[in-house]
């Protein structure tokens, strides 16, 4: 009987289904659910109830989203995502490396930890301390406030003043301001390379008529050609393993000094415009260093 594999997303995107299909060339069941669907089940031995799979684990686990809600619903779903580590279940990516990723705050603690160039931030609470920030850094030019928890360019704002700090509600009363990292454009750019299992697997330049340069925003993709490749490839590797992740996409601006500046280790990445310009297949990719990891561990089973 085929082993399973199961991808936690709350919609069965373009991205699951690549995974499914690359999954099951390989042999293997799938079954994607959303993380809110599994519960913890003192009934079962493995403490964990998964729909359809009547108290039995898969043998790998893909995280594509952990989707919105309260501090107690998220809390809940990377606590099943401990428990899975804990049952030696592999995670991809792990809770540990994608608490690190989806609060940029810690994110920018690790890279900045690892010695890794990225663009000085201060994160702080309440309108006052950020007040206090902007009134010392405004002097030094432009910050960028980002939304802890965004993706996809949402919620990213231009502060050349005091005054442009939204109200505390906006923002859950957390400000996550980072310098600007001024580069020519329009049109501008950025980077994003998508590393897997200690490589890299492709990367995009990310051009934009504005300065948020998310393709969800409508920025183009591009390749990236000459020496310029080798130095991202090598900021991405160590950003990934600074964070501790088994896939990520990883965000990297260029400064106008000529410095490459690592933005956003991202643990749930999408892969559209970067497929869209690279020859390898992302999704295999991603099957194929996982079950590189899993199958051993299944051949050294006792049997049954």
């Amino acid at each position: 009987m085929p082993e399973t594999i199961l991808i936690l997303s709350d919609r069965p995107d373009r991205q699951v289904r690549q995974l499914q299909s690359s999954f099951k060339s390989l042999g293997f069941d799938v079954l994607a659910l959303a993380l809110a669907d599994i519960g913890f089940d003192s009934r079962y031995p493995s403490g964990i109830a998964i729909p359809a799979m009547n108290g039995a684990l898969p043998v790998a686990v893909i995280v594509r989203s952990i989707s919105s809600g309260t501090f107690e619903a998220i809390t809940r779903r990377l606590g099943i995502l401990h428990a899975f580590a804990h049952l030696d279940v592999p995670v991809w990516n792990s809770a540990k490396a994608i608490e690190r990723c989806v609060d940029k705050s810690t994110t920018t603690f690790f890279l900045a930890q690892a010695g890794l160039p990225t663009p000085e931030t201060f994160a702080v609470e309440s309108l006052a301390n950020a007040k206090s920030v902007a009134e010392r850094e405004l002097t030094h030019g432009p910050l960028v406030l980002k939304p802890l928890f965004g993706s996809q360019g949402k919620g990213i704002r231009l502060i050349r003043h005091i005054d442009d700090l939204p109200a505390p509600e906006e923002i859950d009363d957390v400000y996550y301001l980072q310098r600007y990292v001024a580069h020519s454009g329009p049109p501008f750019c950025d980077y994003r390379v998508f590393t897997c299992a200690g490589e890299v697997l492709g990367m995009i330049t990310r051009r934009a008529e504005g300065w948020i340069t998310n393709i969800a925003k409508g920025a183009k993709a591009e390749p990236v050609v000459g020496p310029l490749r080798f130095k991202l490839e090598s900021l991405a590797l160590a950003a990934s393993a600074a964070i501790g992740t088994d896939f990520a996409g990883i965000d990297i601006v260029p400064a106008a000094d000529g410095r490459l500046l690592v933005l956003e280790v991202n643990s749930m990445p999408a892969w559209t415009g970067l497929q869209s310009v690279v020859p390898v297949k992302i999704a295999d990719c991603i099957a194929n260093a996982l079950a590189a990891r899993i199958v051993p561990r299944l051949d050294e089973r006792p049997a049954a």
